[in-house]
Parts: C-alpha cells; structure tokens; sequence
C-alpha cells in the first residue's frame, strides 16, 4: 500500500482524489489546505485527517508520496520540504514560478534520493501518445514546425475566488497556468529550443499578469514553433490544440482538451493508422481523463516497473520556456536565448 498526502484542496485536487481511489494499493493518508473548510470536505470525504499547516501535516502522518495541488509559487518549497523527510513527491504544473527555486527543488530531491514527479497528464491521452509514437518512428521526416493553440475562458470571478491566481509570485499569467502542459508538448515534440519570443497583454481581466500571449520559438532542429494563449475566448474555451507539420506528414489534435484529431495524414500507410479513431475521446473538462493515467504510472514506477517519464528535469524545461518568454515581453519582444 503507497500512502499518498494531498497538499492543497483547492479546484485540481478533484482529480488526484478521484485517480487514487481507482487504485487498491494507494490510499490518501491525509491532506492540507490554509482554508480549513476544503480540508475538512476532503477528509471527510476520504476518511483522512485533515491539517491547515503543511509541515505539521508531513511530521505527524506517514507516507510515501506527497501530492503537491497549491499555487505554483509554493511548488519548490513544498517540494523541498518533503524530500528532506524522505518523501516521494507528485507536482502540479508548472513546477515553479522561479527558475532558480525549480533548481534547489530537483537539488533537494537529488541529495535524498527522492523521486520527483511532474504532473503532465496530457502526456498520457491517447491522442498525444499516438502522435508521439508517429513522431518517434520518423513518419514525418524533417520536422518544419510546431503549433498549438490554448482558446480558453476564464471570467474575472475565477481570478477573485483565489488571491494567488494571476499573481507574479504564485501563478503568473495564461501561459504559466493555464497553458503549462501545452508548451511541455510543444518542446517535446520540437526538442530543445534555441531561443523565445513573446508580446503579451493584460486586457480583459484584472491581474497582475497576462490574460494573453502570443510566443515564438525556434528549435535547435531549425524547426520554428508557437504558441498563442488567452483566457478571454467568448463565451467557453474554444481549442486547446496541438499541430506538427513535417515534410512526410501532418497532424492536429483539437478538440477543447487535445481529445481529437482533426488532421492525420502521412505520405505512406502504417498499421497504426487504424487507432486513430480510437484514440478520440469526449472528456467532461480540460483536464481530459490523464490523471489516473498518470497515477497509474506513478504507481508503476514505485513498484519498479517502468522507468520515471516526466522527472524534474522535464518540468524544469517547461518553466524556462515561459521564464524566457516573460523576459521578452520585458524587452520588447527581443529574443531570449536559451539555455537563461
């Protein structure tokens, strides 16, 4: 039995709750929130006890895992917490809101020998998994460009319900947030990106940071990408899409939550053609069905049975992207290489 903490109950901690109840051999042992009404609904619900002060929770219960749900400029330090006692930890994107914090998280990992998973869910869809696999076997030859789009909604009341949300210090803007597993996906498909360039604008909601973005990237490969974000789509997200373009093939997935493909094509057949329709689904939200995929291979991982997917180094990568991102909006939308 691997006994998994929750710290953070706030509106993706449903989807933690609802992955590990699949599973017999983990069990939720306690969770933590600064409202103590979340917590208290999430331990009555669970049959755990429930704590307002993370480091109280994590020297009065045992485990092996700590699920790390809070704002994103608290990941590294709760990471680090946890791995000095020893623990396993499960992190929300983006890893942080600081590169340098990011670096001291997979340090302290690192020196206790604790294993560091981030949460990249989408990673796991069907869809995305068959486009990798395309990718891996060379369908599309030379790779010519990278493309998503992140359409989204988000009114001003999901800003206010939660101080932190569009925060410089605890969140950042779209592309932080609500775009954090699209750019993993584009730099994952592209690979190692050589420099970034973004403009971006604060103009329908009140934050401290953006509500849309437009970014640029170009690849190591010569390849080029992009990414183009808001939360003002009128009147529900629109797309949440990913596109790679290659000179032997082509392939979109759309849909709201990368559930669909719309574009697959290649200059020759293969047997995995055929699972393309299978791979379609019809997710309830954005966050689509990748949580218990990805609980499923943490479990795994634990019990020694595939190697650690998506580590701290992965995530690290996701956050320099946007770090460099912002630094370009600082200066005009000049480019900033990588690596910062």
């Amino acid at each position: 039995m691997y006994r998994f903490a929750l710290a953070g109950c706030g509106r993706i901690s449903k989807n933690h709750i609802e992955a590990l109840k699949e599973f017999p051999e983990a069990s939720l042992v306690a969770c933590c929130d600064v409202e103590e009404d979340r917590a208290r609904a999430v331990a009555e619900a669970a049959g755990c006890p429930a704590f307002t002060r993370y480091e109280e929770m994590l020297e009065s219960v045992p485990c092996d895992i700590v699920s790390i749900c809070t704002p994103s400029g608290l990941h590294p330090e709760h990471v680090v917490q946890a791995a000095e006692r020893g623990m396993h930890t499960l992190c929300e994107k983006p890893l942080g809101t600081s590169l340098a914090e990011v670096d001291r998280a997979i340090a302290a990992c690192d020196r206790n020998k604790t294993k560091l998973f981030v949460v990249k869910q989408n990673r796991f869809n069907r869809t995305v998994d068959l486009l990798r696999r395309a990718l891996e076997k060379g369908r599309f030859g030379r790779i010519y460009m990278v493309l998503s789009n992140v359409l989204w909604t988000r009114p001003q009341d999901y800003y206010d319900m939660a101080k932190w949300r569009g925060t410089w210090e605890f969140d950042g803007g779209c592309l932080s947030n609500q775009a954090a597993h699209y750019v993993d996906l584009v730099q994952w498909m592209g690979g190692a990106v050589e420099s970034v360039q973004a403009y971006s604008a604060t103009q329908g909601r009140r934050i401290e940071a953006e509500d849309s973005i437009v970014v640029n990237l170009r690849f190591r490969s010569g390849a080029l990408g992009s990414i183009s974000v808001t939360t003002l789509a009128y009147p529900k997200n629109l797309e949440g899409s990913l596109t790679v373009l290659g000179e032997r093939g082509t392939v979109k997935i759309g849909g709201f939550a990368l559930n669909s493909f719309e574009r697959w094509e290649f200059d020759s057949p293969d047997p995995m053609d055929d699972e393309v329709h299978q791979a379609d689904t019809a997710p309830p939200n954005v966050y689509g069905f990748g949580h218990r995929a990805y609980y499923r291979h943490v479990l795994d991982v634990l019990q020694g049975k595939e190697p650690l997917r998506v580590d701290g180094r992965d995530g690290r990568k996701t956050v320099e992207i946007i770090q460099a991102a912002y630094a370009s909006v600082r200066n005009g939308g000049a480019p900033s290489p990588l690596p910062l």
